[in-house]
């Protein structure tokens, strides 16, 4: 009987799984075919690849390891950053500084001083996914701080990209030649929510180009994707600026729109994909520091999460009557509750997973529709936020101190099958990514990729 229940329960977790491959294909996202991966959390900016026939568990030593660009490149290859990676056509895109130490002079009272400081240029590189070696690189603005963090979006022969201080451009894929820029802050009055700039990755629908600039008279814009012209600008009730977060496409109540996490004054927010008209917004989980992850939608119901103590929130949508939405509270969440922090989340049938705590990242699993846990935080094998992907029944988790885990993705409970920590500079901030039976890491100057096919 044993045997029975055991066998049961798992062509019942593989009927899921298959479901949820399929409804993926019925969505139309592109990697259940291509295996590409062109923008920030893959085709539908929800952290989900159709793969399959991937490692159950790895070596104790990790997956093995195929290529590391420094090494193939015999320099740091695509600079410092945060960014993430797409993958298309055969090719990885991704964004960094180079810079050198500038020694700078400043007056303190009446004494002259010194300091070091880094001086250069931002950089989208792009890499053959196959070995690792550049194809080319392109400037787009000067270097600022740690790096950019937006992860360039592919679109036919072009990519589009946005720095640290907001410089939007269009390049073209086969040499990384510009074809159109655009300055947040000086052709939209662009504002961000507080100091680390802008680190959103761009959203393309059709033949648009849509982005936050965070001005009151243009949190959102809408542009022509292959010229640059404005198309519409959405004009908020109020300036709080841009979030760190990257727009998600939705239709619910009755209207297709895009919804992201903006600034606290407004949080998260819904604006008409058609005319750029503001249709809503909720503020109760939005903090005053930085609101980061992307928003999970699903039919009517949209979740969200920000970290800093701030909480966890379910909505539904609904039409007000008047061609305008209205954005409900289903149950909400403190953020000793349930918060995340920048690693995101994701929704696979009934349940949310992802990173719970503040530069925590402890896994979890939610019942999305209740907000009740099927099972509870757990300490992992890293520390730090955790970006969180999945795969062929797992999640995989990038903790910040640099530990990759291979966790089931079951509600059933915590199951850890296998970690490693690869030996790459920075912190795990940067968001894996699997295209074609690879596991691509991003470092603070380099690109791993690891073999992670069954043989």
């Amino acid at each position: 009987m044993r045997n029975l229940l055991v066998c049961g329960s798992l062509f019942a977790f593989a009927v899921a799984m298959n479901v949820l491959q399929a409804d993926a294909q019925d969505k139309g996202i592109k990697n259940a075919q291509t295996g590409d991966w062109p923008q920030w959390r893959g085709p539908e900016r929800n952290a989900i690849s159709t793969e399959t026939g991937l490692l159950r568990e790895w070596p104790k030593g990790g997956p093995a390891l195929l290529w590391d660009s420094k090494k193939v490149n015999n320099v740091p290859s695509i600079g410092t950053g945060y960014s993430s990676m797409s993958i298309a056509q055969g090719k990885i895109f991704t964004m960094g500084d180079l810079s050198v130490p500038v020694i700078v002079e400043f007056k303190k009272g009446d004494k002259l001083e010194k300091k070091t400081v880094r001086k250069g240029d931002g950089y989208v590189f792009c890499l053959d996914a196959a070995n690792g070696k550049e194809l080319w690189k392109t400037k787009v603005g000067p270097s600022q701080g740690d790096g950019p963090r937006c992860t360039p979006t592919v679109d036919g022969d072009r990519v589009y990209t946005v720095t640290r201080q907001g410089i939007l451009s269009c390049l073209k894929i086969a040499d990384g030649a510009v074809v159109w820029q655009k300055e947040f802050k000086k052709d939209f009055a662009g504002k961000m929510m507080s100091g680390w700039d802008y680190s959103e990755s761009p959203t393309i629908d059709g033949n648009n180009l849509i982005c936050t600039p965070g001005g009151q008279q243009a949190v959102l814009v809408a542009l022509n994707k292959m010229t640059g012209e404005v198309i519409w600008k959405c004009q908020a009730p109020s300036s709080s600026g841009a979030g760190y977060a990257s727009i998600v496409t939705a239709e619910a109540g009755g209207v297709k729109q895009y919804i992201t996490l903006l600034g606290p004054e407004l949080g998260l927010v819904g604006v008409d994909a058609n005319t750029g008209k503001f249709l809503w917004n909720y503020r109760k989980v939005a903090n005053g520091t930085a609101n980061i992850p992307t928003a999970i939608v699903k039919g009517e119901l949209v979740f969200t999460s920000t970290g800093y103590g701030a909480g966890a929130a379910l909505l539904s949508l609904e039409s007000d009557g008047q061609g305008g939405v209205k954005a409900s509270e289903v149950y909400v969440k403190t953020g000793k509750q349930l918060q995340n922090h920048h690693g995101g989340v994701i929704m696979l049938g009934d349940y949310i997973y992802g990173g719970h705590g503040h530069n925590q990242g402890l896994p979890f699993c939610l019942e999305w529709k209740t907000g009740k846990f099927a099972w509870d935080p757990q300490r992992g094998p890293g520390s730090g936020s955790a970006a969180v992907l999945y795969a062929d029944g797992h999640l995989y988790f990038r903790y910040e101190s640099g530990e990759v885990a291979l966790i089931e993705a079951s509600p059933k409970g915590y199951n850890l099958k296998s970690s490693f920590r690869p030996q790459i500079g920075g912190n795990g901030w940067p968001h894996p990514v699997i295209h074609q039976g690879r596991l691509y890491l991003r470092g603070s100057e380099q690109i791993l990729c690891y073999d992670i096919k069954q043989n």
